[in-house]
């Protein structure tokens, strides 16, 4: 077990982090730990024809809805860094690095919960690789777990044609906080859809009743481990 509580969220867009571990962030939080998130992209601007012609006023009130999620999940914090959306792959990498580098530094996370690396998004592809570098295993790292989420929309629709692809082996029973995550996802009204779109509550449901079959829960979220350190005692 890590010797401190801190998790950290690393996500690339507002409602990523619900859709990608919002049943586990309210359990986490309901059993005492610490749970911070972090958004890196701002949202929603890559549906504009240039991001400058983005409406601030729905902006604003995307970032709103990603503090109402936060609260409904529990989670402590929410930092929203507002890097250009759908664009990350444009920013030096070196930047984004710097930036993960530094919510580490602050909040000093024993566990990060992040993006799939083979995901359709571009976003989501730089944050992972961007959590990796910043979390390396130095001396004194303090970040010992590294778990990918796979995201509703965007993991699933690269089809297993982009390397890799999601391969679960960690799940975790949200039959509690099932409810939590879809309130979460409710906040989200400018990022939710009906059904069967892939971000409506019925499918967020079924994600979660699916997952938990194939584990023995009645409801799951699924993840895959990446990096797992355990030091020696006093380490």
């Amino acid at each position: 077990m890590p010797d401190h509580d801190s998790v950290l969220v690393v996500a690339a867009h507002p409602d990523d982090e619900v859709l990608g571990c919002g049943g586990t962030m309210a359990r986490l939080a309901n059993e005492g730990r610490e749970v911070r998130i972090a958004i890196l992209a701002e949202g929603m601007t890559s549906r504009y024809p240039q991001r400058e012609n983005a409406d601030q006023k729905h902006l604003d009130h995307l970032h709103g809805n990603a503090r109402q999620a936060a609260h409904e999940v529990g989670a402590k914090e929410v930092l929203l860094t507002k890097l250009p959306d759908n664009r990350l792959d444009t920013v030096p990498l070196l930047d984004v690095v710097k930036i993960v580098e530094e919510l580490i530094a602050k909040f000093d996370p024993a566990v990060i919960y992040t993006h799939h690396p083979g995901d359709l998004n571009v976003d989501h592809g730089v944050v992972y690789r961007a959590v990796l570098t910043a979390s390396r295993p130095l001396p004194g790292q303090r970040v010992r777990e590294i778990y990918a989420f796979e995201v509703a929309s965007s993991t699933e629709w690269a089809f297993q044609r982009l390397e890799p692809s999601f391969r679960p082996n960690v799940f975790v029973d949200i039959s509690s906080t099932l409810e939590n995550k879809v309130a979460a996802l409710a906040c989200y009204d400018t990022e939710t859809r009906k059904f069967p779109h892939p971000r409506s509550p019925e499918a967020v449901r079924a994600i979660a009743m699916r997952w938990g079959s194939v584990a023995g829960f009645p409801a799951a979220e699924a993840f895959e481990l990446i990096r797992l350190l355990r030091p020696a005692n006093g380490q």
